[in-house]
């Protein structure tokens, strides 16, 4: 795969997670975690669940007054019950928590450490060079950081790229909102000025 091509895809990459927002990768990578890693704290906690429930629906079908002493014990279990999905809770909790640090170090580095890798890497490297005299004096920024003069830099690669990006971005955004029509805001004739102002 070619220089440019790669850091077009790493770009769209970038942007993509950023579209896509970094809070739902999380906890859609999360669910995938926990299905692998906690998974037997999960069914833990949804067997616990259902059997308070099953408890506690027993406890209302029980009379207090009639049946007291296994009112009170479905009452202690119930409170044992909730006790220990509070501890389970706390502990899925601080797994999250400590997922959660791991996966927002990996993609930052992911995307601000591989862009400064790759800048760092192909620093004086051309992706492509431009025709002698087509950007007149702007052909040295072209190049930096330490491209050869008269190339375009991976530095500079990447800057166009995410703009590219972004425009089409802004672009698919105005085609996707609805249009506001002339017809749709028209004000009847019949409308007095207080009418028109009210709305």
């Amino acid at each position: 795969m070619t220089v440019i091509l790669a850091i077009f895809l790493f770009v769209l990459l970038n942007e993509l997670i950023s579209w896509i927002g970094k809070s739902v990768l999380e906890d859609f990578v999360y669910v995938l975690y926990q299905r692998v890693f906690s998974a037997s704290l999960v069914a833990q906690q949804n067997q616990l669940k259902a059997d308070i429930l099953k408890t506690k629906s027993e406890l209302l079908a029980t009379s207090a007054q009639q049946e007291f002493a296994k009112w009170a014990k479905l009452r202690r279990k119930v409170d044992k019950g909730l006790a220990d999905l509070e501890k389970l809770n706390s502990e899925i909790s601080s797994t999250k928590t400590g997922f959660s640090l791991k996966f927002k170090a990996a993609l930052m580095t992911l995307t601000w450490g591989g862009r400064l890798i790759i800048t760092l890497w192909y620093r004086s490297a051309a992706v492509f060079y431009l025709p002698p005299g087509w950007m007149g004096p702007l052909t040295w920024w072209l190049a930096l950081p330490g491209a050869p003069k008269g190339a375009v830099s991976v530095a500079v690669w990447q800057m166009v790229c995410q703009r590219i990006i972004k425009a089409g971005e802004r672009v698919v955004k105005d085609f996707a909102r609805p249009q506001v029509t002339a017809e749709s805001v028209a004000v009847p004739v019949s409308a007095t000025t207080e009418d028109v102002k009210s709305q």
